[in-house]
């Protein structure tokens, strides 16, 4: 005689006290799995056609255009013959060469070094609070927020050796008139000035932002300890602030090797080549000639990213040594 037993349809499906529930199928995870990677993708596309459409592909139009022989026509209608390295020769043996790659890293260096150490004083100056200080950094950001078509126009016309506000200012001072824009001591000097007046707001904001994350614990911590102002700013604020520093004058680098519009509104490269770049040495072998140069003009550009590049390696490199150490 059997005995029927009664079974609960729970128990079946049910998972045991501490156990866990049953997996999902595996065909419902590889279908998960395919619709995130799917959502990924879509989110990533218009990022990727951004990069490709704006940077990647004019790099290599621009890589493209120094190794062939381009014509105004060829340019148009197409069938450049194959030049090689030849444009790349023609721009190294050019006498233009020499004085645009000094006048480079003499503009590029100048003006990170005042823009960057002026900029840290008026942030450590503002960092202390004072009323009107919102204001006052409000006013700073100016030049940086102005188009560089009006501020090269308006030192083109600070600088004018006729009629220019500073030579009136050196008369009342006794100072003879000084061709800024016009004379080839003064040309490069004048494009400086103008250029680090441009980048200290940027500098500023990014060094005050770095201020602004040091906690003041440490600050006060060493100042009940005895330490000066200049003792806390070396053993505290600077090594607190160098990663930001490294950042801000990577950007600055970057960025000053690139500066054309600036140069070219106010002396276009002159004269006799004493404020040429390599920048503007590029677009006036591309585009400043009834016979332009497109080959040579790519050439010279190529040259500015690969000196970008190296400094971007350098600095990687520093910041990995630092890291190690």
């Amino acid at each position: 005689m059997g005995i029927d037993v009664i079974r609960n349809p729970r128990s079946e499906t049910a998972p045991e006290p501490g156990g866990a529930a049953n997996p999902a199928p595996p065909a419902r995870r590889r279908r998960r799995t395919d619709g995130a990677r799917w959502t990924a993708w879509a989110f990533l596309a218009p990022v990727v056609g951004y990069l490709a459409a704006f940077y990647a592909y004019p790099l290599y139009r621009n890589v493209e255009l120094s190794l062939r022989e381009y014509t105004v026509r060829s340019f148009v209608q197409g069938g450049a013959p194959f030049a090689g390295l030849d444009n790349y020769r023609t721009v190294l043996s050019a006498p233009t060469f020499s004085p645009a790659l000094l006048n480079t890293v003499v503009f590029t260096v100048t003006s990170l070094v005042f823009q960057f150490a002026l900029g840290l004083l008026l942030a450590l100056f503002f960092h202390r609070h004072f009323p009107l200080s919102r204001t006052l950094r409000a006013l700073f950001l100016v030049p940086w927020l102005l188009p560089l078509i009006v501020s090269a126009s308006t030192w083109s016309w600070l600088l004018n050796s006729e009629a220019g506000v500073v030579n009136a200012a050196l008369a009342v001072l006794g100072v003879e008139q000084v061709n800024w824009l016009t004379s080839p001591r003064w040309s490069l000097a004048s494009v400086i000035i103008a250029n680090i007046w441009i980048g200290i707001p940027f500098n500023l904001v990014v060094l005050y932002s770095g201020l602004q994350a040091i906690p003041r614990v440490l600050h006060e911590a060493a100042e009940l300890d005895g330490a000066g102002r200049w003792q806390r700013f070396r053993w505290i604020t600077w090594p607190l602030l160098r990663p930001v520093s490294a950042i801000t004058l990577l950007l600055g680098l970057v960025y000053t090797l690139k500066v054309f519009d600036l140069i070219w509104i106010m002396t276009r490269g002159g004269p006799t080549d004493s404020s040429t770049t390599l920048a503007t040495w590029s677009y006036r072998l591309g585009f400043g000639n009834l016979l332009p140069e497109f080959g040579p003009g790519a050439a010279v550009g190529n040259l500015l990213i690969l000196l970008a590049v190296a400094a971007g390696g350098c600095y990687l490199g520093f910041e990995r040594r630092r890291r190690l150490s």
